[in-house]
């Protein structure tokens, strides 16, 4: 209980806290977590899988109580696990923007919530859908929301589908992969050790990852376009 009161708010946004602390099992819920449940927007995410891909060994014996003795062998089985969290992750986000969505777009407007907002979301992801969902996986919080969003759109089950997998599959190896094989080269060209400097890590992703959400947020155009009701006849 003693050691529960002693984590701060630093060591959960602090990827080898969760390596060292829960191994594979936590991880594996972490990715789930971060698209599946709303709470999971400050997670670790990107940065913890470069993580663990520099100690994919740890995390496979941590889960199996050996390791595979092959480096590839590891990170496959890494990747393949991994990869199905996240795209039940984003699953039972979409699931959840969808019984949701309903009830919002029935909702009056309010000085919170505007329906236009909803609207424009609408044709966002009518025109951009399938790239929103593979692009939104390589960015912070808006990963955790993109799915849900997607549902509440009533965003076409099979498009999502598709293109849940293919963004999953593809930032899972990138991060993972980019990791190990990073560390292993850094080490060897320029003996440094990339596991006594995490806190850079942490920080170049996070900075890389950031950048074009600020820059949309700050710069990008707003679309006025009508938008029809997915739900007016519901």
């Amino acid at each position: 209980m003693h050691e529960l009161l002693m984590i701060t708010f630093r060591d959960l946004l602090n990827p080898e806290f969760y390596i060292n602390n829960g191994g594979l099992w936590v991880l594996l819920f972490i990715v789930f977590a971060e698209t599946g449940l709303m709470f999971g927007f400050f997670l670790p995410g990107d940065s913890l899988l470069f993580v663990a891909g520099i100690y994919n060994e740890g995390l496979v014996a941590s889960l199996f109580g050996h390791s595979t003795g092959s480096d590839f062998l590891d990170l496959l089985l890494l990747w393949i696990l991994i990869a199905i969290c996240g795209i039940l992750g984003n699953a039972v986000g979409y699931w959840f923007g969808n019984k949701s969505g309903p009830f919002l777009f029935h909702r009056k407007d309010n000085w919170i919530f505007k329906k236009k907002h909803l609207l424009q979301a609408k044709d966002f992801y009518d025109k951009h859908g399938g790239e929103a969902i593979i692009f939104a996986r390589f960015l912070p919080i808006v990963r955790t929301f993109a799915p849900i969003i997607a549902g509440i759109v009533a965003m076409d089950k099979k498009k999502f589908w598709l293109y849940n997998f293919i963004g999953c599959i593809a930032w899972v190896f990138l991060m993972l992969f980019a990791g190990h094989y990073l560390q292993k080269f850094i080490l060897m060209k320029y003996n440094f050790d990339l596991k006594k400097h995490l806190e850079i890590i942490v920080i170049g992703i996070v900075v890389i990852t950031t950048a074009p959400v600020l820059y949309k947020l700050f710069f990008g155009k707003k679309d006025t376009t009508a938008v029809e009701d997915p739900y007016k006849n519901s």
